[in-house]
């Protein structure tokens, strides 16, 4: 337990606090607006276009060598 000698320690902690607070919330709106970009519709697509071609020069790759 923090003990605190003045008032002004106290509104220092509090002002932290806050700002520690608002911090936060705003590295969660940023997780949020990264979360929204990752399923837009044009990400699939490049995932899936990215999987496919790889898929593809496996398959490629094995017929050449058998």
């Amino acid at each position: 337990m923090k003990t605190y000698n003045s008032f002004k320690d106290i509104d220092n902690e509090l002002k932290k606090l806050d700002l520690e607070r608002q911090i936060a919330w705003e590295e969660l709106k940023l997780v949020k607006e990264e979360f929204k970009e990752d399923l837009q519709p044009l990400n699939w697509v490049s995932s899936a276009l990215k999987i496919a071609g790889k898929m593809g020069g496996f398959m490629l790759l094995k017929k050449i060598i058998k």
